[in-house]
């Protein structure tokens, strides 16, 4: 009895029918019916394990392959039953969604893939591609001769991979007569399973979660941006522990819709990942739900990019309450998009009370689910702004001025701020080290008492919903008489991370708070030229590990925050009318940016 396959994998080409009888896929449009038979004849075959392929399957599938003009083959499991029949075009096959691999460590798929090459030609860079992605147990080609009969065999496996990646992750053989044909793929087999397990269990301990190679693709209008992304992604990994394997540049014209960057480079990527035994690739980009499905399908490594991994690493630092709580929603609303396309069990309908007819879907449970999440975390985190706006009220009302720490992530905010109040604030050599504001008192020159606020710090690209759920939490820079912009002179791209942190600033609506520039760890470089550019910018060159280098600041302080409050009291002696904002456009300290109108 013959069984209608419901259609799987990709077509050839457009408008190309994928015709199946039994497990048949491919290119079958235009075949005559006696191919057909023949193809479903192959089925029937048996070849045991310690053979690549009998006799009698060789010269069925050349007689096929020379008669239509097509590749042939088939995939074969490890009891010898024919699990697939395949046919192409001259050139290549296409195989079948064969899923996601599940296995022990160092396992194969279990299946071999045998086919006809119609010129006798070595292995195709598709034919290793597919051995390595698929962690197939072995590809070999047979060549059809001129008269259909088999020639010559081209074989290859997989192969463990060396310590420093510097080996090809398979190994090929080749030509060699069918005729003489004799190697046992049963033993070849079993000695390579036990070969990469022995090897997964000798290599180094890698970071905790785990190896990855990094992509970053850009069009050629931001190539000179490339090398500064790419750089700053190898750093968020390395805090968020993930251990840099290699990286992926690529400039093209246009970004790939689909895969980023295109099918063949990705084949690449996938077979390096396989020679540097690696777990995770990392897209310096945000991939769209569509984008990040279609790679899947082409790896079974995880694949990630650039706002999950500024997620996770967030997830990872989160302390306080409230900190967890955006952290969640920004994963929440990160998620609810991508939903639809995380797993196919969740298209099936469910029944019950309530369920009858269409009744709703699974993946629709998951959103509504999703979206009540949200709402909660909303309205939980607006009780949290309630509680910290009336903390500011108090402060407020004790007319104590506050100073704000603002800038690019790993500026050395954290650190100036124990510097300037004693405080144990924790520091870190790493991106992203604090999340929740830290407010510490601090003694001016002239004995006034300020409160410093550090804040979280800014990246380029920012996740918007990580930007939206963090968005309360600059309510305290909001709050501010006076902004210290922290930057980190020694970082080669300073001139990006003061374009984006004047952008942000912008964002949240802070640029007309007197804003103070500080160039912070002059210490790792050059301090002639750090100060002639401070002070050519009215800026201040300090290096917070260095508290004798602070005092220039502490007296700019002390004076921004005087003329701030004697700006205050002209505002409060004027008569009651309209509310005024605050005339700072005349001389002002140096260092301090004006409001704009």
């Amino acid at each position: 009895m013959r069984v209608r396959a419901r259609p799987q994998g990709r077509r050839l080409a457009p408008g190309s029918l994928s015709w199946q009888w039994l497990r048949i896929h491919g290119n079958t449009s235009g075949l005559k019916p006696t191919h057909r038979a023949a193809l479903e004849r192959l089925h029937r075959r048996r070849i045991p394990f310690d053979r690549i392929a009998t006799p009698e399957l060789a010269r069925a599938m050349c007689a096929l392959s020379h008669d239509t003009g097509r590749q042939v083959g088939v995939l074969v499991d490890r009891t010898g039953a024919v699990e697939w029949v395949l046919v192409g075009d001259a050139t290549k096959l296409i195989l079948p969604d064969l899923g996601r691999l599940r296995g022990a460590v160092g396992r194969f798929r279990g299946l071999r893939l045998v086919h006809t090459h119609l010129r006798g030609e070595p292995l195709t860079r598709d034919d290793l591609v597919d051995l390595t992605r698929l962690r197939l147990d072995l590809v070999a080609a047979i060549g059809v001769g001129p008269e259909g009969e088999p020639t010559v065999v081209h074989y290859g496996h997989n192969a463990p991979p060396a310590p420093d990646g510097s080996s090809e992750p398979f190994r090929t053989y080749g030509p060699v007569p069918f005729a003489r044909l004799d190697a046992d793929p049963s033993t070849l087999i079993r000695s390579l399973e036990a070969e990469f397990a022995r090897a997964a269990r000798l290599r180094p301990v890698r970071g905790p979660e785990g190896r990855a190679i990094l992509v970053h693709v850009s069009e050629r209008a931001r190539a000179d941006e490339a090398e500064a992304s790419l750089n700053e992604l190898c750093e968020l990994a390395r805090s968020a522990g993930v251990e840099v394997a290699d990286t992926v540049l690529q400039i093209r014209d246009r970004i790939d819709p689909r895969f980023v960057l295109g099918r063949g480079k990705l084949d690449e990527v996938v077979v390096r990942a396989m020679q540097l035994d690696v777990d995770v690739l990392v897209f310096d980009r945000d991939l769209g739900p569509a984008q990040a499905a279609a790679i899947s399908s082409v790896t079974d490594l995880k694949v990630i990019d650039r706002t999950q991994l500024i997620l996770d690493l967030f997830a990872q630092r989160a302390r306080s309450r409230d900190g967890k709580l955006q952290v969640e929603l920004a994963q929440m609303r990160y998620l609810l998009p991508r939903l639809g396309t995380r797993d196919d069990a969740l298209s099936r309908l469910t029944g019950g009370i309530g369920g009858r007819g269409p009744g709703e879907t699974k993946l629709e449970i998951g959103r509504r689910r999703a979206r009540e999440r949200i709402a909660h975390l909303t309205q939980q985190l607006a009780g949290s702004a309630r509680r910290r706006a009336q903390q500011r009220a108090l402060r407020a009302r004790s007319d104590v001025p506050v100073v704000a720490l603002v800038g690019y992530t790993n500026a050395g905010k954290s650190t100036l701020l124990n510097a300037l109040t004693g405080a144990d604030a924790y520091v870190a050599d790493a991106l992203f080290a604090t999340l929740d504001p830290c407010t510490r008192r601090m003694r001016l020159p002239g004995g006034t008492v300020a409160l410093v606020t550090d804040t979280v710090g800014f990246i380029r690209q920012m996740p918007r919903d990580l930007f939206a759920a963090f968005r309360a939490t600059f309510e305290e820079a909001a709050a501010a008489d006076l902004l210290v912009q922290v930057l980190d002179a020694s970082d080669p791209a300073l001139e990006t991370h003061v374009r984006t942190t004047d952008a942000v600033l912008v964002e949240l609506g802070l640029e007309a708070i007197p804003r103070l520039r500080v160039y912070n760890k002059i210490d790792r470089l050059e301090a002639a030229w750090i100060q002639a550019r401070a002070q050519a910018e009215d800026a201040v060159a300090v290096s917070a590990t260095h508290p004798e280098t602070l005092q220039p600041l502490l007296e700019r302080i002390e004076r921004a925050l005087e003329r701030r409050r004697r700006a205050h009291l002209a505002l409060d002696s004027q008569p009651s009318r309209a509310p005024l904002t605050p005339d700072l456009s005349g001389p002002r300290e140096p260092g301090l940016s004006a409001p704009r109108a």
